[in-house]
């Protein structure tokens, strides 16, 4: 069998396995989030917080319970990881260096899971599992908590509640992100991942050579980790490592859980409106932006230039011979695609044009599926934003869902979108105008820039991959790229749920003749196209200084 065979029977097999999954997985969150019911475990956790789950909270108590919420969660992760020699099974790490710690806990808290660190060197048992692993759920469960309020925001008619944080953050964590973990981790444990907190002897024994720590439960990690909620990775090379990613199909099934929690999200928000042709026609923009991004990535990838390269048919630099280099780009795609970061293969090493897709689904906002809640919160506010253009091409007040898209509802969409570009463009500007910040690049010209790029990039849509190449670990790259990772990742929560307030307190419009349906191809197309044409016209400069001028050369 031909690789190129090869990685199309392995491609179409994910989007068959994600298709057969849409229904019952999104009818299962609906059911999750739509409940009035409270078990055991639920209630207990609702005491000991404090919180009444049958009250309903105003978009702004809901959007200030998510703030607070993810501040105390900085400030218990700085700690831990500050402190974290004084904690039993520490391994005899020292504290982690201050800009280090807060760059950390912002990335973790904000479902980010950049690390600019190699985690089995610097981190414990204690503040992999308390810390980190708990922060893999819970700020998922988070980004599933907006996406739901924004929902309701269409869905309800003259109401001023959203439902309730608390509520959707614990049912998302304990009903939906646990048991899929808990199962993946046993298949992945089946397949070669180590599940071990092995001691020093241990993993001497196993590598054959000498190591300072050995990290803990890798098959967990891999699992929680690869629900399309983050990057964060307990070795260094994340999933290309053989411990966490044995095989080429636990990386078939890596790549499945990076999506599949996301695309299933679509058929959720089509039963809470009432319609399951608005979740297909939602499900359907991120499956054609997906496979266009696969297309550009994989043809770029196997039809690399170069003498060597040429004469293989593919470009293997920086690729696991286990996944080749098809495998490899479904990967990368499908983790730029998502708030995972996790990686299997070098992105430093992709192609200009390959690489420079992948910087470009970060830049669409990852959308297609985006991450878990996040990539769905942010499809709906594109889908806002086409029907307002739509609106002006006939004269009319665009609605959608029933809903008007009047002055305060596009003001709070356009914020939302320029919100990240805001931040990924400045934060490469800063870095790319300083001494400090040009002197952690380890390559000069369009793909040094590419580089800088890349890291702001992924820092300020909340990914958490890494194009390397550029040394971040350094005070004025882990204090700014966690200041883009924190405003990128509440600024659009806030606008997000302050548009759902405006939206749910609305009563809904009559469709008529005029009324553009918002589940027929048409409009699927014109989303696709407005979130194309917006993200290339606000970042074609940088793009055409950094991969594209690369790539031309």
């Amino acid at each position: 069998m031909s690789p190129t065979l090869a990685g199309i029977l392995f491609i179409a097999s994910l989007l068959l396995a994600l298709a057969l999954c849409y229904k019952p997985l999104g009818d299962y969150m609906y059911r999750v989030y739509a409940s009035t019911r409270h078990n055991v475990v639920e209630r207990w956790i609702y005491r000991l917080l404090g919180v009444q789950p049958d009250g309903e909270q105003r978009w702004g108590v809901y959007a200030r319970s998510v703030l607070a919420f993810s501040v105390l969660s900085i400030l218990f992760l700085y700690g831990l990881q500050r402190l974290q020699n004084h904690l039993f099974l520490s391994l005899g790490m020292k504290p982690v260096e201050p800009a280090l710690a807060w760059n950390t806990a912002v990335s973790f808290v904000t479902n980010t899971n950049w690390q600019a660190y190699s985690g089995e060197s610097a981190m414990g048992h204690v503040v992999q599992t308390a810390g980190l692993a708990v922060q893999n759920f819970v700020s998922a469960a988070v980004g599933m908590a907006v996406a739901i309020a924004l929902v309701r925001g269409f869905a309800r008619k003259k109401a001023d509640t959203l439902g309730n944080f608390w509520v959707d953050l614990v049912r998302g964590t304990l009903r939906i992100l646990l048991p899929i973990a808990f199962v993946a981790a046993l298949v992945l444990v089946a397949g070669g991942a180590i599940q071990t907190f092995a001691d020093h002897s241990t993993w001497t024994t196993l590598t054959g050579g000498e190591q300072t720590f050995t990290p803990a439960a890798a098959a967990s990690q891999e699992a929680i980790k690869d629900l399309g909620t983050n990057g964060g990775g307990i070795f260094n090379v994340n999933s290309a490592h053989p411990f966490e990613n044995p095989t080429s199909w636990t990386n078939w099934l890596t790549i499945f859980l990076l999506l599949v929690i996301a695309t299933c999200l679509p058929r959720t928000f089509g039963r809470m409106v009432g319609d399951n042709r608005q979740g297909y026609a939602i499900v359907s923009v991120m499956a054609i932006i997906a496979i266009i991004s696969i297309g550009v990535t994989n043809w770029a990838e196997l039809s690399a230039g170069g003498t060597v390269p040429q004469a293989i048919g593919q470009a293997m630099e920086g690729r696991d011979v286990r996944f080749g280099v098809s495998n490899s780009g479904m990967f990368a795609t499908a983790t730029t695609l998502t708030s995972t970061g996790s990686v299997d293969s070098f992105h430093d090493s992709y192609t200009a044009i390959g690489g420079g897709m992948l910087i470009f689904n970060m830049l669409l906002g990852e959308v297609a599926p985006g991450g878990v809640g996040a990539g769905l919160y942010g499809i709906l506010i594109l889908a806002v934003i086409t029907v307002f253009v739509a609106g002006l091409m006939v004269g009319r007040t665009p609605e959608y869902l029933g809903k008007k898209i009047g002055a305060r509802e596009i003001k709070l969409a356009s914020l939302y979108f320029l919100a990240t570009p805001m931040l990924v463009l400045i934060g490469t500007a800063v870095a790319m105008a300083t001494e400090t910040g040009r002197s952690a690049m380890l390559n000069s010209g369009p793909h040094g820039l590419s580089e800088i790029l890349y890291a702001y990039t992924s820092a300020s849509n909340n990914n958490g991959s890494a194009f390397a190449g550029v040394s971040v670990n350094t005070p004025f790259h882990n204090t700014t790229l966690g200041l883009c990772m924190a405003f990128g990742r509440f600024l659009p929560i806030v606008l997000a749920l302050a548009l759902a307030g405006s939206l749910a307190q609305q009563a809904p419009v009559p469709a008529s003749a005029g009324t553009l349906p918002t589940y027929r191809p048409q409009f699927v197309g014109m989303v696709v196209g407005v979130t194309i044409i917006l993200v290339a016209l606000t970042f074609l400069p940088a793009l055409a200084l950094g991969p594209l001028a690369e790539g031309l050369r």
